[in-house]
């Protein structure tokens, strides 16, 4: 059957909604809850850093283990299940206070996030491949998509809009005891969703068996590469954090010599390629999936730096910080509409003409702010929803078609590691997210803002202005003409499903 059920797509959607509560919720608050609430100084921002170039490997472990793993429940269920407590255990130790000195606090704080985020990435990258298996209809795996980021939107607003209201009220003036027991309530409901999501769901796709070594040999061959995951993330972090001649210097030796290597690995002989080099091969000659990394990446560009700005913007410009919250709310509520109306409209023109046009229509649309004077609440109001419901559906489509580039995959390669190219996905974004915070700051720096200093701020109210418009809008343009070239036209996606199906039914 390649029809999912809507019970089927419900719970799915429930377990983006829990993932939710800690992706949008508490690492967005996570940073201020360390330095006003927790006392920690600002060295905690190298720990965010940190945690970045970490995901990195771990992300792609993580897919590497998934689809190597064999249950009766499938390869990816099961990893919902099992990462759901200690998922909901880490939630709780962020945000709890212990009465620490200055290093020992930072050290928790160190251990704690980077668990948090462990099992953040334990959970959410099968939950991301689970969507490639569940039918092996493309037109399902968009509508299924749609599901996934409505209950995603609707988690995202159960944290923006009631968090800060249930720390007050179970705080009652203490803030650390507040967003404790915030997160006791928390951490349950996103328990009770994953565990919906594992019963409601179940895997379909199943791929053609490949000659895999023991996942033990494969991960022991991995840690042989890890330099070449790592040296990479680390020079384009150094570069975009410090842009001086030596980190423009390491970079480009960096860069020069990953490009050496992948092309003497390119033209090995694939007998002589271990598990996972030929897992790399896959991916560096997956054309689709190679453009889907960059789309991931500008789009996690113009949404995070959107939403990164939104609190200056209203705090500063509009000169009603409270306000910022009603945003929030309203640009979740509209999100929720444009990605359930992903599924259809890609199916009446396309998912890659329709991408195309969610680029561009809220490119557009965003640039508007430019002009948009700041006492105008409506047209602020009305320019960022419409921006919003377009917006809305580049996660959507572009998780879909990561379903699709494994497909590919497994029609060029007779093999198929949907974990691993979900992985790389969901890092991208991450990474992306990461580099929309900074940017937001570096682009208030370069106009002299300094929070502290109220004498900064008028000065830096262009820069605010061009970060709610033609920055991020850029990316978005950017990401439009890279789309342009995407391999998957709707008839070459159906047709590799049909091959697919027959391959399959043939082992």
């Amino acid at each position: 059957m390649n029809k999912i059920p809507l019970y089927e797509k419900v719970g799915y959607a429930m377990g983006d909604a829990g993932a939710n509560l800690v992706w949008r919720g508490a690492l967005a608050y996570l940073a201020v809850f360390y330095t006003d609430t927790f006392g920690i100084s600002a060295a905690a921002a190298m720990l965010f850093l940190v945690v970045r170039l970490s995901d990195g490997v771990t992300d792609i472990i993580m897919g590497m283990i998934a689809d190597r793993t064999h249950t009766r429940f499938g390869k990816f269920r099961p990893w919902i299940l099992w990462s759901a407590p200690f998922l909901g255990l880490f939630m709780v130790l962020c945000f709890t206070t212990p009465n620490f000195n200055e290093t020992n606090k930072l050290i928790y704080a160190y251990v704690t996030y980077i668990g948090l985020t462990l099992a953040y990435t334990v959970s959410n990258v099968p939950y991301s491949a689970l969507m490639g298996v569940m039918s092996p209809d493309h037109t399902e795996r968009t509508k299924l998509s749609s599901f996934r980021f409505a209950g995603a939107f609707a988690g995202g607003l159960m944290v923006m809009g009631f968090l800060p209201e249930l720390v007050a009220y179970f705080g009652a003036g203490d803030n650390a005891k507040g967003y404790q027991l915030t997160m006791y309530l928390f951490a349950a409901v996103l328990i009770a969703l994953m565990v919906i999501t594992f019963v409601s769901t179940k895997e379909r796709v199943v791929p053609h068996a490949s000659n895999q070594r023991s996942l033990k040999s494969e991960l022991k061959d991995l840690t042989k590469n890890l330099p070449f995951i790592i040296l990479p993330l680390l020079a384009t972090t150094l570069f975009f954090y410090y842009r001086d001649i030596y980190s423009g210097i390491f970079f480009a030796v960096i860069m020069a010599a990953m490009t050496f290597v992948i092309k003497k690995l390119l033209n090995k002989d694939q007998s002589n390629l271990t598990g996972s080099q030929r897992d790399m091969v896959d991916l560096l000659t997956n054309k689709p999936w190679l453009i889907l990394l960059g789309i991931g990446f500008l789009t996690m560009m113009f949404n995070g730096i959107k939403y990164g700005v939104i609190a200056y913007y209203f705090k500063y410009q509009v000169a009603d910080e409270l306000m910022a919250g009603q945003y929030f709310v309203a640009l979740l509520i509209v999100s929720i509409f444009g990605a359930l109306a992903t599924g259809k409209l890609a199916e009446m023109i396309g998912k890659r003409n329709l991408f195309v046009l969610s680029l561009v229509l809220s490119g557009l649309l965003t640039t508007a702010f430019y002009w948009v004077p700041s006492d105008n609440i409506v047209a602020i109001f009305t320019f960022g929803c419409a921006a919003e419901f377009f917006a809305a559906m580049m996660p959507t489509l572009f998780f879909s078609m990561l379903g699709d580039s494994a497909d590919y995959s497994e029609w060029k390669n007779k093999r198929r590691a949907t974990g691993l190219i979900y992985s790389a996905g969901t890092f991208v974004q991450k990474t992306g997210g990461g580099f929309a915070g900074a940017l937001v700051l570096v682009v208030l720096a370069g106009y002299g803002y300094n929070g502290m200093d109220e004498a900064t701020i008028k000065q830096s109210l262009p820069g605010m202005q061009l970060l709610m418009s033609w920055i991020p809008a850029a990316f978005a343009f950017l990401g439009a003409i890279l789309m342009l070239i995407y391999p998957l036209t709707s008839q070459m996606t159906q047709k590799i499903t049909e091959d697919l199906a027959i391959r399959r039914s043939n082992v």
